[in-house]
């Protein structure tokens, strides 16, 4: 039985056919050259091509693809996803590349240092926005977290929403075991069960920049996210708050 891989990468991806070959590729092209053993699970859902596309990379990149025609959610896509990973370390990151793999470099270390689960976040020390969203969809973005936190009560983290968050992988599949929330909400829930469960999280800067293309609708995709928080706020019996470690 060959060892198991030292990283599982999930990019969710919906109807990404044109950038999912050009984000493979660059992924590799980044952890080859440093000898680090890895797979890629592409969740990809959608009508595009998205998924074919992704497919016929498998003779050059080890790809495995799941995903349906159908739009079931970015929640349930990585949900899917790092269950089926076999990675030491399990993560995911955005098909559209927003933050590139290089940034793992700032994860690394402080998973050796003890921590369960490393956050990129665009609101930490040493984040870099090179391309800042719209100014209607930062002035939502502040009036989520004015909602999300003391609903929600993770008001030790400053970017629940950033696309590139790794874990260990026992703490992987605890979490997402465990997650419910289909939509983009998924962030929220997994943070929120970690700091119930006591996993120590560490948020580091992560350079991100917009692409202009969002697939969230600005009133029935906000107001389906606010019916998830509350969702993941009174869905369950909540244990006690845990502190977010801060260093």
């Amino acid at each position: 039985m060959s060892a198991p891989p030292q990283l599982s990468l999930v990019i969710p991806a919906f109807n990404e056919v044109a950038t999912i070959q050009r984000t493979l590729r660059a992924i590799r092209d980044y952890l080859a050259p440093r000898g680090t053993t890895y797979e890629l699970i592409v969740a990809a859902d959608g009508a595009d091509g998205t998924r074919e596309a992704a497919a016929a990379l498998a003779r050059e990149l080890p790809v495995r693809v799941m995903g349906a025609p159908e739009r079931r959610g970015k929640g349930r896509g990585v949900r899917e996803g790092v269950l089926a990973a076999t990675g030491e370390i399990v993560g995911f990151l955005d098909a559209d590349y927003k933050v590139t793999i290089e940034e793992i470099e700032k994860v690394l270390p402080w998973l050796d240092r003890d921590y369960d689960i490393v956050i990129g976040s665009r609101a930490a020390a040493g984040a870099d926005i090179r391309v800042r969203q719209p100014w209607y969809r930062r002035i939502g973005s502040k009036g989520f977290a004015l909602v999300m936190r003391p609903l929600i009560g993770l008001h030790g983290i400053g970017d629940t929403q950033c696309g590139f968050k790794f874990f260990r992988a026992e703490v992987a599949r605890d979490l997402f075991s465990r997650q419910r929330i289909d939509g983009y909400m998924f962030d929220v829930e997994i943070l929120s069960l970690a700091v119930r469960a006591g996993y120590r999280i560490k948020e580091v800067g992560v350079a991100w920049q917009d692409d202009g293309d969002t697939r969230l609708k600005l009133v029935s995709g906000n107001w389906k996210n606010f019916k998830d928080l509350f969702r993941i706020r009174f869905g369950g019996r909540r244990a006690p708050a845990v502190a977010v470690p801060r260093v």
